[in-house]
């Protein structure tokens, strides 16, 4: 996930223009429950505590029943708020959403908070945080933190789900028995107070609050959680597996049914033998996809067009380029490879396929990879990245144009499988076809391709089994813990320098990337494929210490998607946690199931706080060189088996 020096470059210039701009910060106004859309029991931010169905409205017509409904949401440095538009055609929040709220004083420790490194005792019935499913009770695991950039006025108070929350389900959660450093319960605000007080006039400004805060009083204490001690609490509702995945697969339905059994069309553009490397020819071209997006040809800064039902529509003869790089082993011209896409990194591109290690793998194994672009968050569309950093309303051209990327993945796996064989740039002097399309379409990629990879798993109908390099899931948990995000914080920092506001920002922009990741389509990743789609086997190589990618994102992941752990993990003494690898079942030798393998280069521990790693090198990029690694993936992505490559013990590699 490292970022290249031209895109660091041009990073630091809009930094530098944006800078000209600013004004200084302004911590946002009390939230006044006169009418301005603010939820009053949370006065230290709008949109606190987030999320929250404080922000939503009942509607019929979604799967979930409502709707989000926001007014006021946060303003950028120049005064200009997000526009929430695109968030309110969300039927819920998201499944990973980090609860936020501000609590004065407060020290977690002092009151028994779950601290990262001990997620079991978020489920300790005297635990001061609480999440519970309001239907079925389940109390739901988590680790709470403050936010470790901000100043003392302005730090969160960040709950995250150590497993993602349920689609369509709503969730109750209470603060209680809160103390601060001296070990003084810290009692609730003036307004909760009052809420939590006898029934209000109706023309108490604060009466709707309470008529809704009864609700949730009334959930909590039917799952065992009373008033006692209470400072906070509130309620919000996930969204459902159609506001989540519903727009992709319209797409990815509609194009595919218009392209019946053919292969799409293509372009072959260069052809070169020799490659060296093992690498007998690399073949770049062009796949043709229908284009969703609202100018031609989609370029970076285009969003998702929209026919009358609000769902994505095609613009009369909008087509979409799907450049492509695909390299094909030596070993082709006597048995022929396997397809496989390859997802490449940060704002990268295709040409990643032509990378040593992908290199390597192909020639050891048999593989033919193909590549191209995640859109969206390639190397083109870096300007565009910058521009949605300084005013977040423009994110969602983001978003929309990963979800385009999923479509032009599919699409070129359909054609390296049904076009490919079939032109000569594939097949050997005798025309021979080097692909072997029998064998089935995988699917490996590394960093971002790894974030991204998990959500084309579940949606590609072709993919059966994918290997995930260095993944996690949920940007929200992995950019403050990312060294490849600084350059991006910077940006960030100017453009919303009230750290409070940034972190509802960074829930915010969640709702829209949940449309494109790995952390929207979790729950369909593996057994409960989405319709129309084959269930799939996943494979997932953590790096210990990622400097890039933070392990813990990974594990949340595992968790959801029902992985199991290869053991022993790491050696004893390696893991800070109180139970390593907590919620996630170990298997041995052999396993015929999605798993996490964890790869230890013997970097540091990670900082336990949401801060990037600074000590020691960095071992992001070590999984993917190993060559017992390549042969685990190989071997997976065959048959479907997980082996122990690493002698009975925990998978370590000598940088």
């Amino acid at each position: 996930m490292r970022l290249p020096q031209r895109t660091l470059s041009s990073l630091a210039a809009v930094a530098a223009a944006l800078a000209l701009l600013t004004v200084p910060p302004t911590p946002a106004a009390a939230a006044d429950p006169g009418g301005d859309g603010c939820d009053p029991i949370d006065p230290a931010a709008c949109l606190l505590p987030f999320p929250s169905d404080w922000y939503t409205v009942r509607d019929a017509r979604t799967p979930t029943g409502r709707r989000v409904h926001m007014g006021a949401t946060v303003q950028n440095a120049l005064g200009v708020p997000i526009s929430p538009e695109e968030w309110n055609r969300a039927d819920g929040f998201s499944p990973g959403s980090m609860l936020l709220s501000r609590v004065p004083g407060v020290d977690l420790a002092r009151s028994g908070a779950a601290p990262i490194t001990d997620i079991g005792a978020s489920l300790r019935r005297d635990a001061p945080i609480v999440i519970v499913d309001t239907a079925t009770g389940e109390r739901w695991p988590y680790w709470a933190e403050l936010d470790a950039n901000a100043p003392d006025d302005r730090k969160a108070l960040i709950v995250r789900p150590a497993k993602n929350f349920r689609e369509g389900h709503r969730y109750a959660v209470a603060l209680r028995n809160l103390r601060d450093a001296s070990g003084n319960p810290i009692g609730p605000n003036a307004a909760f107070a009052k809420i939590l007080g006898p029934r209000l006039p109706s023309d108490d400004p604060l009466a709707a609050r309470q008529r809704q805060g009864r609700r949730v009083l009334a959930a909590l204490e039917r799952h065992g959680v009373s008033r006692d001690g209470l400072y906070l609490a509130w309620d919000f509702t996930v969204a459902s597996r159609q506001g989540l995945t519903g727009q992709v697969l319209h797409m990815r339905d509609e194009a595919l049914r218009d392209l019946g059994r053919r292969s799409p069309s293509f372009t072959v553009t260069q052809v070169t033998d020799d490659v060296g490397d093992g690498i007998a020819r690399e073949v770049k071209g062009i796949v043709h996809a229908p284009s969703y997006l609202n100018l031609p040809g989609g370029p970076p800064g285009s969003s998702l067009h929209r026919g009358r039902d609000g769902m994505p529509a095609r613009l009369p003869g909008n087509t979409q380029p799907v450049p492509f790089q695909c390299e094909i082993p030596r070993s082709a011209f006597e048995r022929p490879a396997r397809p496989a896409l390859y997802g490449h990194g940060l704002l990268g591109s295709e040409r990643e396929v032509g990378a040593g290690n992908v290199k390597a793998m192909a020639a050891e194994h048999g593989f033919m990879f193909c590549a191209t672009k995640w859109i969206g968050m390639a190397d083109e569309d870096l300007p565009n990245v910058g521009a949605a950093l300084t005013d977040l309303t423009r994110f969602r051209t983001v978003a929309d144009r990963l979800q385009q990327s999923l479509l032009g993945f599919t699409f070129l796996g359909r054609a390296m499988t049904r076009g490919f064989p079939s032109h000569e740039a594939f097949q050997d002097g005798d025309g021979r076809s080097l692909i072997d399309h029998r064998a089935g379409l995988a699917y490996d990629g590394n960093s971002q391709g790894g974030i991204m990879g998990g959500a084309l798993t579940a949606v590609s109908p072709d993919i059966r089994r994918a290997v995930l390099g260095v993944p996690g899931m949920n940007y929200t948990t992995l950019l403050n813990r990312s060294s490849a995000f600084t350059q991006f914080a910077h940006v960030l920092d100017l453009s919303y320098p009230d750290k409070l506001d940034q972190q509802i920002a960074l829930a915010l922009i969640q709702m829209l990337w949940d449309r494109a990741e790995n952390n929207g389509y979790a729950w369909h990743m593996t057994d409960d494929p989405l319709p129309r789609t084959p269930g799939h086997r996943v494979l997932m190589h953590v790096a210990f210490g990622d400097h890039q990618v933070a392990p813990v994102a990974a594990e949340v992941q595992a968790r959801t998607i029902g992985a199991r752990v290869h053991a022993p993990v790491v050696a004893a003494g390696r893991s800070p946690d109180k139970v390593p690898y907590w919620g996630i079942p170990t298997f041995g030798s052999s396993y015929a199931g999605s798993a996490m393998v964890v790869w230890d280069s013997g970097s540091p521990v990670p900082p336990l706080t949401n801060t990037p790693p600074t000590a020691g090198r960095d071992p992001h990029s070590d999984p993917r060189g190993d060559a017992g690694a390549r042969r685990q993936k190989a071997i997976f992505l065959t048959t479907g088996r997980v082996v122990d490559v690493c002698g009975g013990g925990p998978c370590v590699i000598t940088p």
